[in-house]
């Protein structure tokens, strides 16, 4: 597998990560912990941490997020975990995501870029499953985003590149 091609899927994924951080971080307790609205700012970071990691593990089988979470967001009915998660819990899971990504991009190789991996909405190699994945997050990034412009009036700027290299541990 190309090293550059990885470096570029890395900067480009980082980013969208990085932005999620950065989203999660300019939120405020009050809007953070208020469950009133219909999207509920923590749930919406939440989800998207969740989905990373589980796209990151490729397949549904024998995935399980670490603790404290649980595996409720794969319930058909949609229910909301038990409580409300905190940025703190929220920001370790982020960096046990962003670690995972890196680890997955950097060991990439011709047949692991080729593994299949089929899911509800369809079945894709992992590099189809890695462009998919940063989509999500930045597709709910914006989402966050989104309500803090529209509750606070602020909102974190955009990231280009993420300024960590792959190889930087």
């Amino acid at each position: 597998m190309d090293a550059n091609f990885k470096e570029i899927i890395w900067r480009q994924f980082g980013a969208s990560i990085d932005m999620l951080e950065n989203a999660i971080r300019h939120c405020p307790d009050d809007l953070w912990s208020n469950r009133s609205g219909q999207h509920e700012v923590w749930y919406l970071a939440y989800h998207t941490l969740f989905w990373l990691d589980l796209y990151l593990s490729g397949p549904i089988e024998g995935f399980t997020p670490p603790p404290p979470f649980t595996l409720v967001e794969l319930d058909p009915a949609g229910l909301l975990p038990d409580r409300l998660y905190s940025k703190d819990e929220l920001l370790a899971y982020l960096e046990h995501g962003r670690k995972k990504c890196r680890d997955t991009i950097s060991g990439l190789t011709d047949e692991s870029a080729e593994k299949r991996y089929r899911f509800g909405w369809g079945e894709v190699n992992m590099v189809q499953l890695l462009l998919y994945n940063m989509r999500h997050v930045q597709h709910h990034t914006a989402q966050m985003n989104l309500i803090l412009r529209q509750s606070i009036d602020s909102a974190p700027r955009w990231v280009g590149v993420t300024k960590k290299p792959l190889g930087d541990r």
